[in-house]
């Protein structure tokens, strides 16, 4: 049985009648950039996320760029971040020309260790940047209560958690901006690129819709340097149907990660661990082990697909090497990039699957 780490085809067979309608109703609309559907969409998101701006912008790596600009982080600023996740994270803070701090993450959750964060915040910091990792929410209480003690602005990378929910409220709702990627990977996904900025800050709103398109209000009149980062109105028209099953894509993602979590329960596999009070919505099933890549092995002669997120933690990356940081300074993202293993996981596979990749996982 050949299983896919992640089956995108599948998703659109189900929906294929109701997503060529709406991009056919965009190609006859004659509107195809900013139109209609993104402000449905952008009103969409942010009433899901209990906010009251949404602004779509190109990718989920714009979102949080023009995030960081609007907040006004610039050319010194250091920001608290995560070294385990992907390189855009990181990668919008050096663009900025401010400096990635580093902090080790919880080896349970994979997420910032909210009890070392503090020890790393300077005269220079100015904000922190949590990653809600594979679905579930990074503990937020703690660092807006650092982020109020300090007065530093919180950036939610929730690029992998659209739907999560941090006791009871929803992901990307609680810092100065929520940052959401609609990648088609994502488990609201497009088909191409786009993302979404939430916020509650009217000032920080108004500036966002001005930095997506060239630092302007009006058009031709510019006030500041801005950039091109619009959505695309095919991509907002894909993505306003996919929006309506959303929450039940979530919740089968759930049932299958519960699944799994059953039938790994006695092995010497590690299961994902989901604090009490969040609500993950499973992006992608993460396991660990410290036999890792002989699993990795097993599954792909089996005919099934895994994943290594992520293989090298940003700390080590070479782009990162006159930071000074040294194998070992971040033991946890270092030990978890060699021990974590994706499995596969969608809202349309069979238990019959899950049951299929657990069985060849525990082959002695």
């Amino acid at each position: 049985m050949s299983i896919p780490l992640l089956d995108l085809k599948a998703q659109y067979h189900t929906l294929s009648k109701e997503i060529l309608a709406a991009i056919t109703d965009v190609l006859a609309s004659g509107e195809y950039v900013m139109g209609g559907n993104v402000r449905a969409l952008e009103n969409s998101i942010a009433q899901m996320c209990e906010v009251k701006h949404g602004i779509g912008v190109a990718s989920g790596t714009d979102a949080l760029l023009l995030s960081l600009i609007a907040l006004g982080i610039g050319q010194g600023d250091e920001v608290i971040t995560t070294p385990y996740t992907f390189f855009s994270t990181a990668e919008v803070i050096s663009k900025v020309q401010g400096t990635p701090v580093f902090v080790d993450i919880d080896p349970r959750t994979f997420n910032l260790d909210v009890k070392l964060v503090e020890k790393k915040i300077t005269s220079r910091t100015k904000a922190i940047l949590p990653v809600h990792i594979f679905g579930q929410t990074a503990d937020l209480d703690e660092l807006l209560e650092l982020c109020a003690k300090y007065k530093l602005q919180m950036v939610e990378d929730a690029c992998q958690a659209i739907g999560a929910h941090y006791k009871g409220r929803p992901a990307g709702s609680l810092g100065s901006t929520g940052c959401f990627s609609f990648y088609p990977t994502k488990n609201l996904g497009g088909y191409g690129d786009g993302g979404m900025i939430v916020t509650n800050d009217d000032t920080l709103a108004d500036r966002l819709r001005v930095l997506r398109v060239h630092g302007s209000r009006q058009r031709y009149y510019h006030t500041v340097p801005g950039y091109n980062s619009r959505l695309d109105e095919i991509q907002a028209a894909v993505l306003r149907v996919k929006l309506k099953y959303l929450a039940q894509w979530n919740e089968a993602r759930r049932a299958r990660a519960a699944l799994y979590d059953q039938l790994l329960k006695e092995s010497a596999i590690e299961t994902p661990h989901v604090e009490a009070w969040n609500e993950s919505v499973y992006h992608l099933y993460v396991v660990r082990s410290k036999e890792r890549d002989r699993l990795k092995s097993r599954l792909a002669q089996a005919g099934i697909s895994s994943g290594v997120y992520y293989p090298l933690p940003l700390h080590l990356q070479e782009v990162y090497k006159a930071l000074g940081y040294q194998y070992g300074d971040l033991p946890e993202a270092e030990r978890t990039s060699c021990e974590a293993l994706a499995l596969p996981l969608y809202p349309e596979m069979t238990e019959t699957k899950v049951r299929q990749v657990v069985k060849v996982l525990l082959e002695s």
